[in-house]
């Protein structure tokens, strides 16, 4: 073959005849006579060696170590945050879980390992320019501005935070799906805001809409995401800023101020009402038990008094002088106990007057009051 072909090797098409493993039998010779050998197979001597040193060496020990270590190669761990994906010649053939594994060595078969824990961002609106300290921010107008459901124009900066789905196919559909995964979900983060945007008021975007906002953007980016089949999983769409334009910011300013007064006063007028109406509702039960614990007693009272005529006119027609007696001394009792009264002995036979002190039974007058008739 040798004298076929004098270069040592047939030539390739279009080639110039050039010995494809020339560059490799080349470092083969040198590492032989490094190591002893005459680089011709003649067991020549080297120097400073032993006799035969290089016929020992064997290249197909040589040869066999190097493939060892082509096919350790093909060894890999996949962390506990990570999934691997092995690939064939550029397609896809299994996925494998975390821990070691082993794939053909390279360049058959060759193994990615992205990350199915690691929480990724999305900037709408802005971008971070330097986390600093302190952070620097730069705004990106036309992803900020947003066209609401009452035609109004607002300006809205969010950020959407995900991950790659870790279920079977999710870091595949991650990977091969899409070209650009990461720019993928910014445009569709975009997208399903400028969605819910336009279904919403302004007054409602700036106050008390946006945790409605951010709920059902999640809703529609990760709706949107599995019909492109990205396989990620969106965690949180959080608002950062939501203003009007800068052109109209005072104005809708002083908008929301008077809002914020009205809800104010709405609440004060709430609490007012709320410290006085159940007041007056107690009062109102505290009347109506007391009249009917009067009305209960004034019944009671009348019907004892009714039982207890019935049965003093009973006893009067059974024993009448007894009776008129009795209730004569009980009427005396009564009515006697709070006058000034005047106890007398009995004076028949006797010829003195007694004196009565009726000047103590008499109003007293003041000492300026002048004479009733007088001038």
């Amino acid at each position: 073959m040798a004298d076929r072909y004098p270069g040592g090797w047939p030539p390739r098409p279009g080639g110039g005849g050039q010995d494809p493993f020339a560059e490799l039998r080349d470092l083969w010779a040198q590492i032989r006579s490094r190591l002893g050998g005459d680089g011709g197979g003649s067991g020549g001597r080297p120097a400073g060696g032993g006799p035969g040193f290089g016929r020992r060496i064997n290249p197909w020990i040589i040869l066999g170590v190097l493939v060892v270590v082509w096919l350790a190669t093909g060894v890999y761990i996949v962390r506990p945050d990570e999934r691997g994906i092995v690939m064939r010649f550029g397609r896809v053939v299994r996925e494998s879980p975390s821990g070691p594994g082993y794939h053909l060595p390279w360049p058959i078969e060759t193994v990615l390992k992205p990350s199915v824990t690691a929480i990724r961002k999305a900037e709408i609106g802005f971008r971070t320019v330097d986390v600093g300290p302190p952070a620097r921010y730069q705004e990106v107008a036309r992803e900020a501005l947003m066209l609401t459901g009452d035609e109004n124009i607002v300006k809205l900066e969010f950020i959407v935070q995900y991950r790659v789905r870790p279920d079977a196919s999710g870091a595949t559909d991650f990977l091969f799906n899409v070209r650009e995964p990461d720019e993928t979900v910014r445009n569709a983060a975009e997208a399903a805001m400028r969605e819910v945007i336009g279904r919403t008021n302004i007054d409602e975007a700036l106050t008390e809409g946006k945790e409605k906002i951010q709920q059902e953007a999640q809703r529609e980016l990760q709706e949107m995401l599995d019909m492109y089949r990205i396989g990620v999983d969106v965690v949180v769409v959080q608002l950062q800023d939501v203003d009007p334009p800068d052109q109209v910011s005072d104005a809708f300013k002083d908008v929301i101020s008077a809002q914020q007064d009205r809800e104010r006063l709405i609440n004060e007028a709430l609490g007012y009402a709320n410290d006085v109406v159940p007041r007056a509702r107690g009062q109102a039960a505290q009347l109506l038990n007391e009249s009917e614990g009067y009305k209960e007693a004034t019944v009671r009272e009348a019907e004892g008094s009714a039982q207890r005529f019935v049965a003093t006119q009973e006893a009067y027609a059974t024993a009448r002088d007894v009776t008129r007696q009795r209730l004569y001394l009980e009427t005396m009792e009564a009515i006697l106990p709070p006058m000034n009264k005047i106890l007398m002995d009995d004076l028949s036979g006797k010829q003195a007057v007694p004196y009565l002190p009726l000047e103590a039974f008499l109003p007293r007058r003041a000492p300026d009051a002048a004479p009733q008739g007088g001038r």
